[in-house]
């Protein structure tokens, strides 16, 4: 029988920062909002944790934006790479799927905000395709 969570961990590019997590899903979530298309370049692709479940070493080296109302991301202040989405409101931590290490069990499972896509690119496959977020926990695959 296939794990249904599994531990993680993962780092910035400068290793600044590192991290590791318990009780992760393995469903990878791209946003194509355009708030997290200009924060990471392209597309953000995230797996969901929980903060109470997850340990971030050189914390001190990781630079919060509040991004919204309800949550903050974090990045490396070294190397500027992208690591984190954090709830303000519950125990909500989402990493950044190419900042954990591999090799792991990740895969594809969601697009949230897919009508927010950039105009340079087309989504082309065949998983769902929502114009809303993809509520943390729920990424179950069909």
């Amino acid at each position: 029988m296939k794990k249904t969570v599994y531990d993680i961990k993962g780092r910035c590019l400068c290793g600044a920062v590192s991290y590791s997590a318990n009780g992760v899903p393995p469903y990878v979530i791209e946003c194509h909002c355009s708030q997290c298309r200009r924060q990471s370049g392209h597309r953000y692709a995230f797996v969901d944790g929980r903060i109470s479940q997850s340990a971030i070493d050189g914390e001190d080296k990781v630079s919060w934006y509040s991004a919204t109302e309800d949550g903050k991301r974090g990045f490396c202040s070294i190397c500027g790479s992208t690591l984190f989405w954090k709830s303000d409101t519950d125990d909500f931590l989402a990493f950044t799927a190419a900042s954990v290490d591999e090799p792991n069990e990740l895969f594809m499972t969601n697009h949230a905000f897919a009508s927010s896509k950039g105009c340079y690119y087309e989504i082309n496959d065949d998983l769902p395709q929502r114009d809303d977020e993809v509520k943390p926990f729920t990424a179950m695959p069909e």
